[in-house]
């Protein structure tokens, strides 16, 4: 069965607005947990705009899943990771500009710091996945970094503008997840998932977990997030 990680950024990101203390990415992420989610996702920014250091030494403690960090290769993020200790680390470009992460990892032009930062990880027992874009150089670069996972960028899948468009980005996805599992790499996805466009890449044989975030949230503030979480696992186990 398709794993669900639910990432619980954007909920930080409204506690934040107001720099209070709610709402409670801690609470979100039981909520999650209860509500079906395989996984809690969530990304600390060198600039801290919305995960800080805490919530994630809170998770750590009370996610009963995986708990999945997303991270830069920053030194200082990098030391941080291996004194948490997070069950699975996830790999991913950042830019302090940026609204949200804008494409894959360059494992061939960052190999050696990539390659430097898994080795210290598995000293340390925490899995280490590879955001990439489908991109054959990329999937064969991560295979041989010996990471244990991919996820595949599914943002150019998100954002087609026309069918046709949607089709060669889907066809990119599928032939990425066929040869990250031929290099013996687990296969996640994630990035504009939402809803409407889940269910093409849901059925993709090789992938094993998709991560969504911005679409469940924004769907909880209708219908709340337990409800939110267990409409997306319906879509992508069926």
């Amino acid at each position: 069965m398709m794993r669900l990680g639910v990432n619980i950024d954007h909920v930080a990101t409204l506690r934040e607005a107001r720099k209070i203390n709610y709402p409670d990415p801690i609470k979100a992420a039981a909520i999650a947990e209860e509500a079906g989610a395989d996984a809690i996702v969530v990304h600390l920014r060198e600039d801290r705009r919305h995960i800080k250091d805490e919530d994630v030494r809170i998770l750590k403690k009370s996610v009963k899943t995986k708990l999945n960090l997303e991270m830069s290769i920053n030194k200082g993020i990098v030391e941080i990771a291996k004194d948490i200790k997070p069950d699975q680390s996830t790999l991913v470009p950042e830019k302090r500009e940026e609204l949200t992460t804008e494409g894959g990892l360059d494992v061939v032009s960052n190999f050696d710091k990539i390659k430097k930062v898994i080795d210290d990880f598995k000293k340390d027992g925490i899995i280490v996945s590879l955001f990439i874009d489908p991109d054959i150089k990329q999937i064969k670069a991560a295979g041989d970094t010996e990471a244990k996972a991919v996820e595949i960028h599914t943002g150019e899948y998100a954002n087609a503008k026309d069918e046709n468009q949607k089709r060669e980005y889907l066809d990119k996805i599928k032939a990425a997840a066929k040869l990250a599992s031929e290099y013996g790499l687990d296969v996640f996805a994630g990035h504009g998932l939402n809803y409407e466009n889940v269910k093409e890449i849901a059925q993709i044989p090789q992938i094993e977990e998709l991560n969504i975030g911005h679409s469940i949230i924004s769907r909880a503030i209708f219908i709340g997030l337990g409800a939110a979480i267990r409409e997306m696992k319906e879509l992508i186990e069926h």
